[in-house]
């Protein structure tokens, strides 16, 4: 029974340190993922206002501010001006390839100019790092001054969509490594609750005798005179270790060990108490008794 809990206690131990290692792991790349993706969204927000400055300046405008730039979705901005504007498209079209196909940030894009009074879209082109998949048309035709917003929606780059697979698939691994292996780990501790199969043949049985009481520890029971003692599951545990071994001392330290230490934790005081309802219960038989073994543990003593 001790070789297959301590086996059962190594292998929980064994898969909660390879779940805990995966678990940091996955923490470790979320704010990985976080703080790279708070710089790129600063640097594009930058080079969005560049953008809307650069746009008045061809408007013939330099004194008025572009507004503070807005993130509306998910990989898309907002760039919206305090006074009505003209622009030129083949100018806007300019103005973002050189800003924005220089760098790493967005070489897939979608460009429409929105009228404020109601969100309808004046002029939109679309950029790919494929030229041959561009969009751009009605060059040359110069749009007249009014309130507009430039919506520009990044495609996600595949190092950002990389790192969000690898983060789901992180989290989906860890959930299946935790079925296929703790289910078997608690089947295997009940199986060993239940039934200690890995005791020798010559001593596994369910009825034991201690003096003139009957020990069912399938039922949890002690039968004496025709009168029956219920046991709880913890006591059932305890009064086994001590039957096995009749009249030689058990060290606390062992009991304490083989008892609790597969729930995770071992209580000290716990164990005192469970001894001392296991002697009222063993009280109808005087010969039958857990003693104190000072310094060393206990032992349960079977007179004749």
């Amino acid at each position: 029974m001790f070789d297959s809990r301590n086996l059962l206690s190594g292998k929980r131990k064994y898969l909660s340190g390879l779940l805990l290692l995966l678990l940091i792991s996955i923490i470790g790349l979320a704010f990985s993922m976080a703080g790279n993706d708070g710089y790129d969204v600063a640097r594009r927000e930058i080079l969005l206002r560049r953008i809307g400055h650069e746009i008045l300046l061809q408007s013939g405008d330099s004194t008025s501010r572009v507004l503070p730039v807005k993130k509306i979705a998910e990989n898309e901005y907002q760039v919206s001006f305090e006074n009505d504007l003209t622009f030129q498209p083949d100018s806007l079209v300019n103005i973002t390839q050189r800003l924005l196909a220089g760098g790493s940030l967005a070489r897939d894009y979608v460009v429409n100019v929105l009228n404020c009074a109601d969100a309808s879209v004046a002029y939109g082109y679309a950029i790919s790092k494929d030229k041959k998949d561009d969009i751009v048309a009605c060059l040359g035709r110069r749009q007249p001054k009014a309130c507009y917003m430039i919506n520009i929606k990044f495609k996600p780059t595949a190092i950002t969509t990389a790192k969000a697979k690898y983060f789901l698939g992180g989290l989906a691994f860890l959930a299946l490594v935790g079925f296929i292996f703790w289910k078997p780990v608690k089947q295997q501790k009940a199986l060993i609750d239940n039934q200690d199969t890995d005791l020798p043949p010559s001593r596994h049985t369910d009825m034991l005798t201690l003096g003139s009481i009957s020990f069912d520890t399938e039922a949890r029971k002690l039968m004496i005179n025709g009168k029956t003692i219920e046991l709880t599951r913890t006591e059932t545990r305890v009064l086994r270790i001590f039957a096995m071994s009749p009249n030689e001392v058990i060290e606390r330290s062992q009991l304490q060990k083989e008892i609790w230490e597969d729930e995770g934790v071992i209580v000290g005081r716990s164990l005192d108490m469970f001894i001392s309802k296991l002697r009222k219960k063993l009280e109808f038989d005087p010969n039958v008794r857990i003693v104190v073994i000072r310094g060393k543990g206990y032992k349960l003593e079977i007179g004749t």
